[in-house]
């Protein structure tokens, strides 16, 4: 039976540690590298076992097939990435640019995902039940954001969500229609950095309207101009 990790993120060891968790560490970092490079159905346990520096038998031992292997480099993801969704900024121009720049540091993520989507397309996800619950507390996260008025309300929270994750994570997940499109390479940094001012000039697309904001201390007040006419 596998050992739980405790936490997502541990500094890796040299090969031949006697450290269970470290051993876990160093597999699960090999195998995310093997997943964004060739898909769930592409990897292969062999090249996942080399790349860790232990033999299959190790690796079986651990996680026990594939497929379990693929669960739990998708738990730990999830989990680390839970915590930088956490520490998004309410406000759409500093939250979009933030999503942006996560996006940049985490391509293998998204390239995993990309080989998910061809492979299994609307089919059955490995371990859909724990990560559509992870969707729906982002979407609450954003229901919150609209209820504290930093997010209009005149959007559905989960549209709202794909809309955001769309325009923040697309550059990154075709980098050749990026190029295509703006004559830039998505690993420039002037284009992370023009892309970044965009974010945060386009933002006000997701804020309230005016006339939605009430004043503090006037519950009458809609945003309406008080200017009296003859």
């Amino acid at each position: 039976m596998k050992r739980t990790l405790k936490s997502p993120v541990s500094p890796l060891s040299a090969p031949g540690t006697r450290n269970p968790e470290r051993t876990q560490e160093r597999i699960l970092e090999a195998a995310f590298i093997e997943f964004a490079a060739q898909g769930f159905a592409g990897a292969r346990v062999d090249k996942i076992a080399r790349r860790a520096s232990i033999n299959k038998r190790m690796l079986y031992h651990y996680f026990g097939d594939k497929e379990e292997l693929f669960r739990e480099v998708l738990r730990r993801k999830m989990h680390q990435r839970q915590a930088w969704w956490k520490a998004t900024p309410d406000d759409p121009t500093e939250s979009l640019p933030y999503w942006f720049e996560l996006a940049c540091k985490d391509i293998n993520w998204i390239r995993m995902l990309e080989w998910e989507a061809l492979q299994f397309g609307e089919e059955r996800l490995i371990d859909e039940e724990r990560r559509a619950e992870a969707s729906a507390e982002s979407v609450r996260r954003v229901a919150r954001r609209q209820s504290t008025g930093h997010l209009s309300t005149e959007f559905d929270p989960k549209r709202l969500l794909l809309a955001m994750v769309a325009l923040t994570w697309f550059p990154i997940a075709f980098p050749q229609l990026t190029r295509l499109i703006t004559g830039q390479a998505v690993s420039d940094p002037s284009f992370q950095r023009e892309q970044r001012d965009f974010f945060r000039r386009f933002a006000p697309a997701f804020l309230p309207k005016q006339c939605d904001r009430r004043p503090e201390g006037n519950p009458r007040a809609n945003g309406r101009s008080k200017t009296k006419h003859p």
